[in-house]
């Protein structure tokens, strides 16, 4: 097999052994599944209630998608703003590293206040949550050009712009592929955490109606379908970053 062959399996070959060991350990000391279900059983009670977890599921996607989109654009032109200027970065910067540590599931008390249960509150957590890494992310890309670089394309005639738009932009679409990876990881926890409290449809309203029920095959259900489409979204950013950024990544197929 090869090192590609190796690396492709690799995954797949740990969640086996990882849901193998799960499931002995299960069976062998008899564990309740109201308290630890087995993932035989979470794969039963995913097939019995696949009827309502997909509907679940979707309203919980598609918010997450509305917020993450929000999250790009305000992302990327603040993280232009900052990285383009050493004033924003220095002034805004540290402003928004306080705001990042504030816990994203205090606002949503605030925001069901301003716009209601349901979707309102699900898709701006999801945005607040997510924001923050895609604006570090490009500002640390522009704000890191070699200062030799720099005096160089000035020196034959380059203005500032003109160093951002060839030099910096480009640099930086490996910091914005990474930075939407890890975002659209967040953006699910923000929805799931929004929906458990001021929702009445999506994943995490099943989650608290699974537990409140002792349910914990669903609930462990409705777990598994978030990660796995904030997988899915990771794969498909991955894809298109290997595929737009390739310049980037040449030794990443080296052992």
């Amino acid at each position: 097999m090869s090192p590609k062959q190796r690396q492709r399996w690799a995954p797949w070959l740990l969640l086996v052994a990882v849901l193998l060991l799960w499931e002995l350990g299960c069976r062998a000391f008899g564990v309740s599944e109201f308290i630890f279900p087995s993932p035989s059983r979470i794969a039963t009670q995913l097939w019995e209630f696949r009827g309502v977890i997909g509907a679940h599921a979707w309203r919980t996607f598609w918010v997450t998608m509305v917020g993450f989109g929000i999250s790009i654009v305000v992302g990327t032109l603040l993280g232009f703003l900052i990285g383009s200027s050493r004033l924003a970065y220095a002034a805004v910067y540290p402003l928004m590293t306080g705001f990042n540590a504030i816990p994203k599931a205090a606002f949503v008390p605030i925001l069901v206040v301003w716009f209601g249960i349901g979707i309102g509150p699900a898709v701006l957590t999801a945005f607040l949550i997510s924001f923050f890494p895609i604006t570090v992310n490009i500002a640390t890309g522009l704000a890191t050009i070699e200062p030799e670089l720099e005096d160089v394309l000035r020196v034959l005639g380059a203005r500032r712009w003109d160093v951002l738009m060839k030099i910096g932009l480009p640099r930086s679409m490996p910091y914005f592929y990474g930075s939407l990876k890890v975002a659209i990881t967040l953006a699910f926890v923000g929805t799931t955490v929004s929906e458990m409290t001021a929702a009445n449809e999506g994943i995490g309203y099943l989650l608290i109606s699974a537990g409140s029920s002792m349910q914990m095959g669903l609930a462990f259900a409705g777990l598994v379908v978030i990660g796995a489409m904030a997988m899915a979204m990771y794969e498909l950013f991955a894809i298109i970053e290997r595929r737009t950024t390739a310049w980037a990544h040449r030794g990443a197929g080296a052992t």
